[in-house]
């Protein structure tokens, strides 16, 4: 398997700062083809790097919303529910889990009267506490700077190098870490479509 290289970041760099800019304009600032700039990205989907392309909507420009950051200090052991909750709730733009049972959100209301949107959001009976804070500024910044790809092996786990393997089955590509590991793979997965 082909490890990612510069090449690779900087396209995901360029696709970063606008998902729908021409492959051929990508193309030219890392001096590739078009075509090859395509084969790239096609193969970082199939590598589950990209998983998919979205568009960032700026809330203020549709409604005027108060920007919020939302502190929830769940009960021991509902941390979980309560972050699940703030992320399907309307309004909730990030949200963050911390290993101290909190979670966060940043959100956007129609005006600062947080407890009954909280309450319509969350289980209050596993809120310990919360705090809220009235945001003056804030921007997101999706990077790729000084990241370190590591693909999992698909039969182990372990992070899939340079000396890994990869494997098309059933459609579908499968990168592993070593030839091992690509052997139980297919075995396992012959087993499984035969049956079917």
């Amino acid at each position: 398997m082909r490890e990612l290289d510069e090449t690779d970041l900087e396209i995901l760099r360029l696709l970063l700062a606008d998902a729908r800019r021409p492959y051929s304009d990508i193309a030219d600032v890392v001096g590739l083809s078009g075509p090859a700039v395509s084969e790239r990205v096609s193969r970082l989907q199939e590598m589950g790097v990209i998983t998919q392309f979205t568009v960032n909507v700026d809330r203020s420009k549709l409604a005027e919303r108060v920007p919020l950051v939302i502190d929830v200090a769940a009960d021991p052991g509902h941390a979980s529910d309560v972050y699940d909750a703030l992320v399907a709730a309307d309004g909730t733009q990030h949200a963050y889990r911390t290993a101290d049972s909190h979670v966060i959100a940043h959100v956007g209301l129609p005006d600062s009267d947080v407890e009954p949107w909280l309450a319509d959001a969350v289980d209050m009976s596993v809120v310990d506490d919360y705090a809220v804070r009235i945001l003056a500024e804030s921007e997101w910044t999706n990077s790729v700077a000084d990241a370190d790809f590591a693909i999992s092996c698909a039969e182990c786990g372990n992070t899939v190098t340079s000396e890994g393997t990869a494997a098309r089955l059933g459609g579908e590509l499968y990168q592993f870490c070593c030839p091992t590991c690509e052997s139980r793979f297919r075995e396992e997965y012959e087993e499984l479509t035969e049956g079917v």
